[in-house]
């Protein structure tokens, strides 16, 4: 108990409360308060946080049409995946603090107008590497974008409003996820002005513009009052730590598993210790590591990021998988694939907007709940695909993807508002950067993990048989999911 309220202490005598009453101390009179987000703001807010959870799952149903069109064959497809994902997690939590430096607002506009770029050159790439390459700078991109809506909407909403604000932006979320691969289905099979798969990464050109023009009218410009400076070595550690991890599970399987991939998954947790010990010297010392452990320490914190790894890991797995078994072992389309994942998206927004009344009469046993559904709707779908393999169509899989996707809308918008129910606005970038690199490299880490496990059992004991371990090693992961929501705060702010 002693060393929580320290680490408390340790937080909050750097933070200026955003938007304190004029006139109550010297510190609030010197600082304004900061405007608050309107409903067009915030709707702005989430179609720019939108576009990069979307295009981390788009490519997902167009890998077969790249692979032909480019020659690109397994490994490069992996890195055109990995590439974007790796690049993003690295810098999230970097580019949360480049927020609270220069003003979200500016790197909020400074991301859409790098993202458009990037997504414009990954449209027009001429072969296989020049598209992993753009597919790394829009992942650069996208980490200096979306840790700016989460610490925008921290920082400019306050009360109950805050609390609806995080549960959109969970719903957005989840949502995205979904529609980024139905969305890539519907691009792909229409084939606009024979494009091709290259409209799945052109489609952002004009989205991007919208929300950046929407950006300079409705956000209001918010940074911390006591911005501290980049720490370089945690940076670096902490990059080189998700690199050495992500990597060699992406990109192991296609290459072989070559000496390099064992002796970087050494490295992986050698890295994470120095990070660690750097970041907790820099806080001891009066310093300003990327990551302060005391934020790590809150219950709320702590107890959320750490049940966003099974369940994101899980989830980044299932959608890559399911995408690749739809088209490799059911044979469907790209249109047919993403279709097939509709009841799935729909009763997640269903769950999503129910999801507030939930939390307010149930706590975190809404979390429980909505886990014990999503493990109930994969159990369904594990039985769908090992009794009606081949001969499954879309509305033979709707039973349960609308259960898993039900569950999930319970799960991943309260988890949000959970984590950042405590984090003071000032360190909003932070904290929203802390929490979007753990949910983005669980996500990679679950196409690294379960997809590797489909793909070896696949060449073995066939895809139908591959599919159903997959989605148990899944419901496996569930379990430890709802075990861990009791050690989730009993109210929900």
């Amino acid at each position: 108990m002693e060393q929580t309220m320290t680490s408390r202490a340790q937080v909050l005598p750097r933070v200026t409360r955003i938007g304190a009453p004029a006139g109550t101390t010297p510190s609030a009179a010197a600082h304004p308060p900061a405007p608050a987000l309107s409903t067009l703001g915030l709707l702005t807010i989430l179609l720019g946080a939108a576009l990069p959870m979307v295009d981390f799952f788009i490519v997902n149903v167009a890998l077969p049409t790249i692979d032909r069109d480019l020659n690109a064959g397994p490994a490069v497809l992996e890195m055109v995946v990995a590439g974007y994902g790796v690049a993003y997690a690295v810098l999230l939590v970097l580019g949360g603090r480049l927020g609270d430096m220069f003003g979200r607002r500016t790197l909020f506009l400074w991301g859409l107008a790098t993202f458009a770029l990037t997504s414009l050159a990954c449209g027009i790439a001429p072969n296989a590497w020049t598209l992993v390459g753009a597919r790394v700078a829009q992942g650069a991109a996208s980490a200096l974008l979306l840790p700016q809506a989460l610490a925008t909407i921290q920082a400019a909403t306050s009360g109950s409003r805050r609390g609806k604000a995080l549960s959109y932006y969970g719903a957005t979320a989840g949502v995205a996820s979904v529609v980024g691969q139905v969305l890539g289905g519907v691009l792909v099979s229409a084939d606009i002005a024979g494009s091709g798969w290259r409209a799945i990464f052109l489609v952002n050109v004009p989205v991007a513009a919208v929300a950046l023009v929407l950006a300079l009218k409705a956000v209001p410009e918010t940074r911390s009052q006591h911005p501290a400076r980049i720490d370089r070595p945690g940076t670096v550690l902490l990059g080189a730590t998700l690199i050495t991890l992500l990597l060699p599970l992406t990109e192991g399987r296609a290459a072989g598993w070559p000496l390099w991939s064992w002796v970087l998954l050494a490295l992986s947790p050698l890295l994470a210790a120095a990070f660690t010990a750097v970041e907790m010297r820099g806080e001891r010392t009066g310093g300003n590591p990327l990551l302060p452990p005391s934020l790590v320490r809150l219950h709320s914190v702590r107890s959320g990021l750490l049940l966003i790894v099974p369940f994101c890991l899980g989830f980044g797995g299932f959608m890559f998988v399911l995408a690749v078994a739809m088209q490799n072992g059911l044979h469907f389309g790209a249109l047919a694939a993403g279709a097939a994942l509709v009841p799935l998206c729909a009763a997640f927004f269903a769950a999503s907007l129910l999801g507030p009344r939930a939390v307010a009469r149930f706590g975190r046993l809404t979390v429980t709940g909505g886990s014990v559904i999503q493990g109930i709707g994969l159990l369904v779908l594990a039985g769908t695909f090992f009794w009606g393999w081949p001969h499954l169509g879309i509305w033979a899989l709707a039973p349960g993807m609308a259960l898993a996707g039900f569950g999930q809308g319970f799960v991943l918008p309260v988890i949000f508002r959970i984590v950042l129910s405590e984090i003071p606005p000032a360190q909003a970038g932070v904290g929203g950067g802390a929490m979007a690199t753990t949910q983005q490299s669980s996500l990679a880490l679950g196409v690294a993990t379960l997809g590797t496990l489909f793909l070896t059992l696949s060449s073995s004991i066939g895809v139908r048989d591959a599919l159903v371990w997959a989605l148990l090693a899944q419901v496996g992961a569930v379990v430890l999911t709802t075990a861990m929501t009791y050690r989730l705060p009993r109210t929900v702010k």
